[in-house]
């Protein structure tokens, strides 16, 4: 992400947690159908996952909407209801990737399947990078 978006910045921070949090939702559909025979647990706590991950797209796109609809004239009330949505679904991405790591560890499913250990740890890289875009942003602010 870029950082010259001057003003807009926080409506590009919104648009890039939209995009990765649809995009972390996506993925956990990824994993359960390259691991057809996952363990039921894993594959509920993914089901829980997609439903929690779409939720917070969801509010990103609520946010986006209400800065809009505001000509981008963000008070600081909302300003500040944003910044910590941005901090919730970052650290709901730390979160998910921290349910990676053990999903790898802890499923002999995945531990004996290659391919699946190849896709989950792009699924990581990709839930990393959003956290370090946003978490660069953040700093910026401060």
């Amino acid at each position: 992400m870029q950082y010259y978006y001057g003003d807009k910045n926080l409506l590009r921070v919104l648009d890039e947690t939209g995009f990765w949090k649809q995009q972390e939702a996506e993925h956990t559909v990824v994993i359960r159908q390259v691991v057809p025979n996952l363990e039921p647990q894993y594959v509920q706590l993914l089901q829980e996952w997609e439903r929690a991950l779409a939720q917070t797209q969801a509010i990103a796109v609520q946010y986006i909407e209400a800065v809009i609809r505001s000509n981008y004239n963000i008070n600081h009330a909302l300003e500040q209801q944003i910044i910590q949505f941005i901090h919730y679904a970052v650290d709901q991405s730390r979160k998910f990737v921290e349910f990676l790591n053990e999903l790898s560890a802890n499923s002999a499913v995945i531990r004996n399947n290659p391919v699946a250990q190849v896709v989950i740890n792009h699924i990581r890289r990709e839930s990393e990078y959003y956290v370090g875009v946003v978490q660069a942003f953040l700093n910026l602010r401060n």
